[in-house]
């Protein structure tokens, strides 16, 4: 009997966990502006959330909610990529092919560098080198800038079309190649690629997280729409995962075994980590279609993604529709 008790407490308990676990809209914040766009990223140290806007970016303060910004006067932009130690903000400007750079504290733009390169894209400050990395998906290559100096100072060659990145914060950089449907290894130091895993089943990786504990890459993937499982140091694919259709972006949450994945087809997938081998989808969170960028907050748990309504049948944006999505866990 006292078996049969525990059983069903621990069932009981699973249930409670799950349903503690789902997430549903909390709210919207309006932004201004009716252009495409692109990333989203959070500044925890100063409570912002930086969203990519066609030639700006909107600036919320994550205290209030509120959009409280805007950098302006860019040509068409993709991400944005804070760096603390020199209190300056790094914006891939593609339509220019430079990075802008702009004070954390006064939003202000300081300068425009320009990159030896096709298409910034993608881009990340890695805290162990002191140095941003911007990815340019037509030269198959990343610019190296010091965000002291404001100059490029070096060149990674990638072997193929970069789209995510992320930075271990040990000198390592793990970067998709989407046409390759593979995952880059780079040395901070060197500026070199020092390793490439296949990611197969994997086809067409854009997204990419983290989990620096267990040694763990998601990478997202839109051609067999899943997640892989990634071993960081053997390249091993773990697992791969079933997630919606045109997805962009993935986020972990290392305080409850979470990623997401948000999907253009208007779903984020929502993935539960019960060990570092051991992975189920949890949720599919219905959100807008083409709502497929988005930004974590590890502190509140809460995740935001970008959207606009369009016209029907088109990909022009209905004037005063742009706006990010709050999702909370119930």
């Amino acid at each position: 009997m006292k078996k049969i008790f525990l059983t069903i407490a621990a069932a009981i308990f699973a249930v409670c966990s799950l349903h503690a676990q789902t997430y549903v809209l909390d709210k919207t914040i309006a932004l201004t502006g009716d252009a495409g766009y692109d990333y989203v990223s959070i500044d925890m140290t100063n409570n912002r959330l930086y969203v990519s806007h066609g030639t700006m970016v909107n600036v919320v303060d994550l205290a209030t909610e509120q959009q409280v910004g805007v950098i302006g006067d860019l040509k068409g932009i993709h991400g944005i990529a804070i760096a603390h130690k020199s209190n300056r903000g790094f914006i891939s400007d593609g339509r220019a092919t430079a990075v802008v750079a702009f004070d954390l504290t006064t939003l202000k733009t300081i300068a425009t560098i320009p990159v030896t390169a096709t298409g910034p894209d993608g881009i990340i400050y890695d805290p162990y080198s002191d140095q941003v990395f911007c990815f340019n998906g037509d030269s198959n290559n990343a610019s190296v800038i010091d965000p002291n100096t404001l100059k490029q100072v070096g060149t990674v060659d990638l072997g193929g079309a970069p789209e995510f990145a992320v930075a271990d914060g040990d000198g390592k950089i793990y970067n998709n190649l989407e046409d390759k449907s593979s995952l880059n290894v780079i040395d901070t130091k060197t500026l070199k690629v020092i390793n490439n895993y296949p990611l197969a089943p994997c086809g067409g990786p854009t997204g990419i997280a983290l989990d620096k504990a267990d040694n763990r890459i998601f990478s997202v993937c839109r051609q067999n729409k899943g997640m892989s499982v990634v071993d960081a140091t053997s390249g091993k694919v773990i697992a791969t995962l079933p997630i919606g259709g045109g997805v962009d972006a993935v986020c972990y949450d290392p305080g409850t075994k979470l990623i997401f994945c948000s999907c253009g087809d208007g779903t984020t997938t929502i993935i539960k980590q019960a060990s570092a081998n051991d992975y189920s989808v949890i949720q599919t969170l219905k959100t807008p279609v083409r709502a497929k960028t988005m930004a974590l907050d590890t502190r509140t748990h809460r995740i935001y993604l970008s959207v606009a309504d369009f016209e029907p049948g088109t990909r022009k944006v209905l004037p005063n529709s742009f706006k990010v999505l709050v999702y909370k866990m119930q």
